[in-house]
């Protein structure tokens, strides 16, 4: 296939082959596996949020970068492609992604379809790391919630990747989370704003929701 504009070389289906799981059957897929993974961008959202508010295009989990090996042994039956730099390359058998690239999907070559991306990042099972600015972290119990026994990055961490962009989707996110995020979250959320984006439109809103 010919890759899309300003992408230098691609593997696999197109883009409009993403068929996305839902995160139950990630976790069904996931289910007893001894790795600290969680779900995270939008999804990750809804299950903090506990509702469905909006259509997600994919969905993605994190995972330590020391347990990829983990995940790649569960998803044996599926073919992993590392992604980044303008490429998408299929992963051999048994090789690790360059230590420079953290995003990797995953195809169901039965059916041709890419049906979940997986978040390399730094941190280990009790320590979580922001991939950006890894000044920036928490115990990994206090920034990774469950609801249905579906783990899911907390909001204030959602969010913090989410500022950067500030695409619609991602104020509306916001908008959903501000009124419930608790005064340490908030908190939280806005010390780390100020150190990676100083001057962030959602900080003095954050710092204000519990005056």
């Amino acid at each position: 296939m010919k890759p899309p504009d300003g992408v230098k070389h691609w593997e696999g289906p197109g883009l409009e082959a993403w068929r996305p799981w839902t995160p139950e059957h990630v976790a069904v897929e996931l289910d007893g596996m001894r790795a600290p993974w969680c779900v995270v961008g939008g999804w990750a959202i809804d299950l903090w949020l506990g509702e469905r508010t909006r259509d997600h295009s994919d969905i993605e989990i994190a995972v330590p970068r020391a347990y990829f090996g983990a995940i790649r042994d569960r998803l044996s039956a599926y073919k992993l492609y590392v992604v980044g730099d303008g490429e998408v390359r299929a992963l051999a058998p048994g090789e690790l992604p360059p230590a420079e690239k953290h995003q990797n999907w995953v195809l169901d070559e039965a059916s041709s379809i890419w049906r979940l991306d997986v978040m390399l990042e730094p941190g280990d099972a009790f320590t979580w790391v922001y991939r950006r600015d890894e000044r920036i972290r928490a115990p990994r119990a206090r920034m990774i919630g469950s609801r249905d026994g579906i783990p899911h990055l907390a909001a204030q961490g959602s969010l913090l990747f989410k500022a950067k962009n500030m695409r619609d989707k991602d104020e509306v996110d916001f908008a959903a989370c501000l009124p419930r995020l608790d005064a340490d979250a908030c908190a939280w959320l806005a010390d780390a704003l100020s150190l990676v984006h100083p001057g962030h439109v959602w900080i003095e809103r954050l710092r204000s929701q519990h005056r």
